[in-house]
Parts: structure tokens; sequence; C-alpha cells
């Protein structure tokens, strides 16, 4: 295998969770007054640190959001979250060979430490991530598509980030991994591969990511 360490986004890689999370982010918007649809809330917001909504409602109306916007946000997140969070398919396996050929993964998200804890117990995922593989836009000054959350994560690791590649679904986080000099491989379940350029290469199917990554077939599985 190529590389020593495979980070991996959170929702939409790990968790099933960008259509509910994209969902309530737009009907949320539209509620105080900024009409936003959910093709809209996943062609900006999706992948991103939640600074970026406030920076581009800004932008665009001259308005601030309510002061307490992003904890509402969150604790509505969080208990959908609670009630219908899935793991995405495949992606058991992925960390099964992974764990199994002794190659390194972490997730760097730009949720926050408690809604990726959350949506990995409700997923199941739990036990699969340490706590300090787990990395947070919370943990560095600017989110994705900025590269310092994916530098971040490869500085802890201790792995060179030209030694990293990353799994991600959003545009942002594609540039994030790119401006971070790392390779990064999109997963096209939400967006099709020509709303993803700039990756190393696209995939479909979860399972496919072994054989991109140069997985031995069968380890793990």
């Amino acid at each position: 295998m190529g590389y020593d360490l495979v980070i991996f986004d959170n929702d939409g890689v790990l968790v099933d969770s960008e259509p509910l999370a994209n969902s309530i982010l737009a009907g949320y918007l539209t509620e105080l007054g900024h009409p936003t649809t959910y093709e809209e809330s996943v062609r900006d917001y999706m992948g991103a640190a939640p600074h970026r909504v406030h920076d581009l409602v800004g932008e665009r109306t001259g308005q601030q959001l309510p002061a307490d916007f992003d904890e509402t946000l969150h604790a509505r997140t969080v208990a959908a979250f609670e009630q219908e969070l899935k793991p995405v398919p495949g992606v058991e396996e992925v960390l099964g060979a992974l764990t199994a050929q002794g190659v390194g993964y972490c997730l760097a998200s730009s949720g926050s430490h408690e809604r990726i804890r959350v949506g990995h117990r409700v997923a199941g995922l739990d036990g699969w991530f340490e706590e300090e593989w787990i990395f947070s836009a919370q943990d560095v000054g600017q989110g994705k598509p900025a590269p310092d959350l994916y530098l971040h994560a490869a500085r802890q690791m201790g792995v060179e980030p030209a030694r990293c590649v990353v799994v991600e679904d959003s545009p942002l986080g594609i540039r994030a991994a790119a401006a971070a000099g790392m390779d990064v491989y999109a997963f096209t379940a939400m967006l099709p591969a020509d709303r993803l350029p700039g990756a190393t290469g696209h995939f479909g199917d979860m399972k496919q990511l072994t054989g991109l990554l140069g997985l031995e077939a069968g380890l793990g599985m």
C-alpha cells in the first residue's frame, strides 16, 4: 500500500448523515427567513464547518444569524441522529481490512466532537475509533476548505502529509485535502464525480475503496 495513514471524513463517508443534516440546516435557515432548499444546502455547506454558514449568510444578506444558531442547529442535528443514523454501507468492511493489514486510520470532520461521537454510537461505529484518532474542526482555527484540519490530523498521528490519503465526499473537503498536499479519493454517493473536481480518483461503492488503496483483497472483509 502506498500510504501510511487513511484519513476519513465523517459525515457521508463513515455515517450516512449528509441527507439528514442538510435537510435540518435548510429547514432551520428557511425558518429564520433565509429561504434555503435542500439542494442549496448541499451545494453551499456540505462538508463545511459552521462558520461558513454565518459567513455566507452575512455576505449575501448583510444580516447576522442568531447568537444561539450553532447551539440550536447542533441540538436539532444530534436529536435527529439519535433516531435514525446508520453507517455507510461497506465502511465496516473497509475499516476491518485496514485493521487486519496494520494500516493506520483516523477521521477529520467539520462536525463537533459530540456530534461525531453520538453519530458513531448510534451507527455502531464507536468501537472502530480510539479517542485519539478523532479530530474535529473544533480543534483548529479554520475548517474546510482550509487545510488546517487535515494537517492537524496528520501531525497528531505522526505521519507526513505526503504519506496520507483522504476519503471525502464534498468539494470543500477535497479542496482541503489537496491544499494539505494529500491524495484524496472522492466518494460519489451524494454528488456525482463531475461535482467533485480535483480528486485523485472517484468511487461509488465503499467496498471499492480497498482496491483503490491497494489493500489486499479478502483480509478483514
